[in-house]
């Protein structure tokens, strides 16, 4: 029987090159977006590589839960779910001071409860077969904090945790629940999946100098982001993986940073990233 991935987000970035990854290696891959008319990219280089047979195109926004329901019927019908890639989200950015609730929630509803209820209506499916894989996409912003992202940074927190919660609940039935974290890469969410607070963005904010320091820092590391790639081939081997463990760091220097957090004093930290967007 053929295995079936489902990916969220699957338009663009981590999530469209897993989708053909996952293809590749013999998946029916259900690829749900919130905008299927953005879908062209991805069916382009499917059918360049002749497994745009293996993909379907599901049209879901995360934070509906009808769009939701319409999915687990759709995955009610195949019966089974081998892996589930929960990989919509985007990055909201901007000063705390200047973010309202209102965009703190929308960062919420999209990278936390959307992936949430997601969860929660195919695990049913997967419960009942008696095994399975849920692969959650984190970030380093998951384990460090940075200026200027906090709508971001926090949303990935919590993700971290609830994702810790869920794995143990579910290893008795045999699901493995793992957490993805790379560092830079080379995808639309520092681009065009960014958004920041208009107000951070005026040039009579108290931190308009401060934004340009971090968005100068971000531009020039650019050119060091890795290769998407990398991370799409990961997921997969995660997938593949027997009994996949919960946390999975990938890309150049993560380890490293996340280790430096860790043992440095809260102090030296401080100084460490005041000195690097003043190095910029």
């Amino acid at each position: 029987m053929k295995k079936i991935a489902v990916i969220t987000g699957a338009n663009s970035g981590f999530g469209l090159l897993a989708t053909l990854e996952f293809a590749k290696e013999g998946y029916e891959v259900v690829a749900a977006m919130r905008d299927i008319n953005k879908c062209s990219l991805l069916m382009e280089k499917a059918k360049e590589q002749g497994i745009a047979e293996y993909i379907t195109i599901f049209s879901l926004e995360i934070t509906s839960a009808n769009d939701i329901k319409k999915l687990q019927e759709h995955m009610q019908k195949k019966g089974r779910i081998d892996v589930l890639i929960n990989n919509a989200g985007f990055a909201g950015a901007g000063f705390a001071e200047e973010i309202s609730i209102e965009e703190y929630k929308n960062q919420f509803e999209t990278n936390l409860f959307g992936t949430i209820a997601v969860t929660q209506n195919l695990l049913p499916i997967m419960r009942r077969q008696g095994f399975g894989k849920i692969i959650l996409m984190s970030s380093i912003s998951g384990k460090v904090g940075f200026p200027g992202l906090s709508p971001y940074v926090s949303s990935k927190f919590a993700l971290e945790g609830w994702s810790e919660s869920l794995r143990l609940e579910l290893l008795p039935f045999s699901i493995y629940v793992s957490l993805v974290e790379p560092g830079s890469y080379q995808t639309n969410i520092w681009s065009t999946g960014k958004k920041i607070s208009e107000r951070s963005q005026l040039e009579t904010s108290p931190y308009y100098q401060y934004m340009n320091s971090i968005e100068g820092y971000l531009e020039k590391n650019r050119e060091n982001y890795g290769n998407p790639i990398e991370v799409a081939k990961r997921i997969v081997q995660i997938a593949k993986e027997k009994k996949p463990r919960l946390r999975y760091v990938i890309g150049k220097g993560v380890k490293q940073t996340i280790l430096i957090k860790h043992l440095l004093p809260w102090k030296w930290w401080e100084r460490l990233v005041f000195c690097l967007l003043r190095n910029r």
